[in-house]
C-alpha cells in the first residue's frame, strides 16, 4: 500500500497561500449627502427668470423698442447712488448671505439625521435614523433593574443618557446602564461608535402639602 505526500507550502518558496477575504480592509464610509431639491429647485426657477426677462428686455432694445422700466430705473440708481446707502448696502447684505447660505449647502453633507453604519460590502449602504437610535438604546436600558425612566439623546458624535433610578444604589445602576449602552451601540452597527456618558440621579421629592 502506497500513500501520496501531501505538498508541503513550505517546499515552494514562490507560491503564497491565498489571501484571507475577512483581512481585506473595510471600505471607507462617508455620511450620506442630503439630494436639496428645494433650494436647487428654487434657485433655477429665480436664475431662469431672471436671465429670460433680462434676455428678452435686451432684444427688445435690439429692436428699437424702449427698455423696460425697472431696467431703467436700476441703471438709474446704481448710477446716482452712493454706495453707502441704505438700500445698496441691504442689498449687498442680502447678496452675501444667500450666496454663504449656497455654498455651505453645496459643502456640506446635510442628512445630519441619519447615522452611517458599518459597511460589510462595498457596494451597499445602509445608515440608521438618530431616533430609532435613541428608541432602541432607550429600551435596553430601562430593562436595568432600578431604573424608572430614562432619556436617551443620540447625536452625530455622542450618546447621552440620563436615567432615573428610585432603587439601588445609584453606582450599581450606573455601571449597569455603561455596560447595557455599550454592548447597545456597539450591536447598532455604526461606522463611527459615538461616545457615551451616563448620569443617574434620584426623582425630584414631592414635597407635601401644607395642612
Amino acid at each position: 500500500m502506497t500513500t501520496t505526500p501531501e505538498p508541503d507550502a513550505s517546499a515552494h518558496p514562490g507560491s503564497e497561500p491565498d489571501p484571507d477575504p475577512t483581512d481585506a480592509p473595510a471600505p471607507r464610509v462617508r455620511r450620506f449627502w442630503a439630494v436639496r431639491r428645494i433650494p436647487a429647485a428654487v434657485l433655477a426657477a429665480v436664475v431662469l427668470g431672471g436671465t429670460g426677462l433680462l434676455l428678452y428686455d435686451v432684444a427688445a432694445v435690439r429692436a428699437d423698442r424702449p427698455a423696460m422700466a425697472w431696467r431703467r430705473k436700476l441703471a438709474d440708481g446704481l448710477a446716482t447712488r452712493p454706495l453707502d446707502d441704505v438700500a445698496v448696502v441691504v442689498g449687498a447684505a442680502v447678496a452675501v448671505v444667500l450666496g454663504l447660505w449656497l455654498l455651505i449647502l453645496a459643502a456640506t453633507p446635510g442628512l445630519r439625521g441619519i447615522l452611517p453604519m458599518r459597511r460589510e460590502h462595498t457596494d451597499v449602504r445602509a445608515g440608521l435614523d438618530r431616533k430609532a437610535a435613541a428608541f432602541t438604546l432607550r429600551d435596553r436600558v430601562m430593562e436595568v433593574s432600578g431604573v424608572q425612566s430614562v432619556r436617551v439623546r443620540v447625536g452625530r458624535a455622542k450618546v447621552a443618557v440620563r436615567a432615573v433610578s428610585h432603587f439601588r444604589a445609584l453606582d450599581e445602576v450606573r455601571a449597569d446602564v455603561e455596560t447595557v449602552l455599550a454592548t447597545g451601540v456597539d450591536e447598532l452597527g455604526l461606522a463611527h461608535p459615538p461616545a457615551r456618558t451616563v448620569r443617574v440621579a434620584r426623582p425630584p421629592r414631592k414635597e407635601g402639602k401644607a395642612k
